[in-house]
């Protein structure tokens, strides 16, 4: 989660729900267009229905709550206020209350995986239509529906949400709509603002100066341990301030796979989901009959190329961030080492030996945001910490290379340790402790209660072992 507000943004969600969010007003707005968000596909009851009847009763218990609080995750901003970005449709945030009240890009991802499967498609096509509106109007999505929040992304997924969406209604009209917005996004804002010289695309920001003096202030709060002893001029803080920016656009802040320079680095997730785009765009021009599918194919084999000759390990096997700056790969191996499998770019070979090594990242409770090692710093994107995102993309990674066995074992341990939380604490958590399946966790801030994508993830997962 990115969604850093500091300095004279800073707010106190739970304030700020008082003054945007009371319940009566909520009711009579989620009343009114209750048809636009809990309608249902049909044709997934028969399956969920086969699939519930597998289901233990503790993990049916667990559905029945995501079920009663997913709809109360909903909120309606028509309007632009001084704090949130008005969107034409009702929008998905990450929490029930106490935090995250505005629409975060990756997070809506994951949160449809749940929407989705659980046949809400209406909801995760609002979703994805405030995102290509809010692309439209930026020629990017920014971090989220948020004032605050405008000065950079998070990690692309809109073309993976539409693709989603699409297989479900097969509406050619919206998706010609969505396809020609997804080009903007891609072109205008990947492939020009967060390109390097090497060809790979690497995260950033466009805030002021004044606002990266102000982040840099925040870091030293977020993380207390930070290392001023070469930080001599307000340049210097403008600098690291910017890296640290850039770092939240990756949605992983904060991590140590970028020493502390995320702008100098090609993130091997990043230029995977990106590699997804440029087939996905093949694939949506094939349905849509339109000239330049190839080319979208030439594009991704380039990316591939390119990854594979910066980002890849040839003697380890294994990808890695890399620093373009200092021309060597991340010492960190992390999760997102993973998304070669989860986009299809790995070879065989690769996915092979990417399996093997597993048990760098997997624990009794998942799989680790990285590899257990000593840092300098204590991050909440490390180990022990385990995030649902991670675990979604590690699970149809191996299964999208037959690795079934390893795709149901990560699942089931993900599904076990949201049972734990559950079961002590009746709720459901952003993020758990991988050996110990608990909420014994390196936080950065407060965890507030029920996640999105930690729900959308259980669906997933608890299917998958169903199956």
């Amino acid at each position: 989660m990115s969604g850093l507000l500091f300095g004279g943004e800073q707010l106190n969600f739970r304030k700020i729900l008082g003054y945007f969010f009371s319940i009566s007003i909520m009711i009579i707005l989620l009343s009114a267009c209750e048809d636009n968000t809990t309608q249902k596909v049909s044709g997934n009851d028969s399956e969920q229905k086969e699939l519930s009847n597998k289901m233990p009763k503790n993990i049916l218990k667990v559905r029945e709550f995501i079920s009663e609080n997913m709809p109360k995750t909903v909120r309606i901003t028509p309007k632009d206020s001084a704090s949130y970005i008005g969107l034409p449709k009702p929008y998905s945030v990450p929490c029930v209350k106490d935090g995250f009240q505005e629409m975060y890009y990756w997070d809506s991802y994951f949160t449809n995986i749940g929407l989705i499967a659980d046949g809400n498609i209406q909801q995760a096509q609002n979703n994805i239509d405030n995102i290509l509106f809010l692309i439209k109007q930026n020629n990017f999505m920014p971090n989220a529906s948020h004032m605050a929040l405008l000065n950079r992304s998070q990690p692309p997924y809109a073309s993976m949400m539409v693709r989603d969406v699409y297989e479900k209604t097969q509406d050619k009209e919206w998706l010609k709509y969505a396809c020609g917005v997804l080009e903007i996004e891609y072109k205008e804002f990947w492939m020009k603002k967060r390109i390097s010289p090497n060809g790979l695309n690497t995260y950033g920001h466009h805030a002021t100066d004044d606002y990266c003096l102000r982040f840099y202030n925040f870091i030293l709060k977020r993380i207390p341990e930070f290392d001023t002893s070469m930080v001599n001029s307000d340049d210097d803080k403008i600098r690291i301030g910017g890296h640290f920016l850039a770092e939240a656009e990756s949605g992983w802040d904060f991590n140590p796979r970028f020493d502390a320079r995320c702008r100098d680095f090609n993130p091997v997730d990043l230029n995977s989901n990106l590699y997804m785009y440029e087939i996905n765009f093949a694939f949506f021009y094939e349905e849509l009959s339109l000239d330049g599918a190839e080319e979208w194919l030439n594009k991704a084999d380039t990316r591939k190329r390119l990854m594979n000759e910066f980002c890849f390990d040839q003697e380890k096997g294994l990808f890695y961030d890399y620093d373009f700056v200092n021309k060597q790969l991340s010492e960190v191996y992390s999760a997102a080492s993973l998304s070669p499998l989860f986009s299809g770019l790995a070879s065989s070979s690769q996915a092979n030996v990417i399996t093997s090594q597993l048990n760098k990242l997997e624990f009794e409770y998942g799989i680790s945001a990285c590899e257990k090692e000593n840092r300098k710093y204590t991050y909440q994107w490390d180990f022990p910490n385990a995030w649902p995102c991670v675990q979604y993309i590690a699970i149809k990674g191996l299964d999208n290379y037959g690795f079934k066995s390893d795709a149901k074992r990560v699942a089931q341990k993900y599904v076990d340790a949201q049972l734990r939380s559950f079961e002590s604490t009746s709720n459901l958590w952003e993020k758990h402790n991988v050996e110990k399946g608990d909420l014994d966790v390196n936080n950065e801030y407060e965890m507030p209660p029920f996640m999105g994508w930690t729900a959308g993830v259980f669906i997933y997962a608890s299917d998958y072992i169903s199956k």
